[in-house]
């Protein structure tokens, strides 16, 4: 026992620091512009200067304070990376419970539109999507929904069809209830786990790929808040002042790992769970 719970110890310190991590950043992303006001002020005279007392990590080329910059920018890069993986849960669940619990032709014509939009990358089918449409930050969160769906619809589908003939749907459907109320209130909660982890490595994903998109100027406008924006204006600045090209990509890279390992720790929790 002593084994275990040593073995495990770990494993808990890493899932509250990855909590820990996501915690501040949400709490910047929703209150950050309120407590720290002001990162849009130019200093033109003072430029790209290095961090001191006044400015924690140094200035742009334009003198605006970079800790301000990724304090406002955590809500332009978190909030389009949550709606694109809250928009993939619900589009992904929506279809995959049809899928999975109706069977027969909704099932075939749910399975094959998953895998034909798996078979597109989406990060390249975004890129031209985007570029077509002269960019934009909501039109690249929308094909980003629609293109992390189908990891959700065959997920949600799989797990479906495993609880579709268990006795507890089968006396549900016994006592008459409607397909759309067995489907939801009692299989949907016995998916719902499996789903909360894969959401947040989608979310992890989107943070990539959204960060990726604003550093091809395809995201955000220029001049915006956004850590892949930042990145992109301030990568000719590592000479003048490192820290305004490398803390928003170690911002980037810390919320996508922390996503990641979080939504792991999540899967593994709960597969251990339903085992035991």
């Amino acid at each position: 026992m002593t084994r275990v719970r040593r073995s495990r110890r770990p494993g808990r310190l890493l899932t509250a620091a990855c909590a820990t991590v996501l915690a501040l950043l949400a709490l910047a992303a929703c209150f950050g512009t309120a407590l720290l006001p002001g990162w849009d002020r130019q200093d033109l005279a003072l430029g790209a200067a290095m961090p001191d007392a006044t400015h924690w990590l140094g200035t742009d080329a334009l003198g605006r304070d970079i800790a301000q910059l990724l304090v406002a920018g955590a809500r332009s890069t978190l909030a389009g990376a949550a709606l694109v993986a809250l928009g993939a849960m619900v589009l992904g669940n929506t279809l995959g419970l049809l899928a999975g619990y109706l069977g027969g032709r909704v099932d075939a014509v749910v399975h094959r539109l998953a895998d034909l939009l798996l078979a597109l990358p989406a990060l390249l089918v975004t890129l031209v999507v985007a570029g077509i449409g002269g960019g934009g930050y909501a039109l690249a969160v929308g094909v980003l929904v629609v293109l992390t769906s189908p990891g959700d619809i065959r997920l949600v589908r799989s797990a479906v069809r495993e609880q579709r003939h268990l006795p507890y749907v089968e006396a549900a459907e016994t006592l008459g209830l409607s397909r759309a109320t067995v489907a939801v209130r009692h299989i949907w909660p016995n998916v719902l786990p499996v789903v909360v982890a894969n959401t947040l490595l989608n979310f992890a994903g989107a943070v990539v790929s959204l960060s990726a998109l604003s550093f091809l100027g395809l995201g955000v406008p220029p001049g915006a808040p956004d850590w892949g924006r930042l990145l992109a204006d301030n990568r000719t600045l590592l000479y003048d002042n490192p820290s305004a090209a490398l803390a928003p990509a170690l911002l980037i890279v810390v919320a996508a790992v922390a996503l990641n390992l979080l939504g792991d720790r999540l899967h593994e929790a709960f597969t251990d769970r339903g085992r035991s």
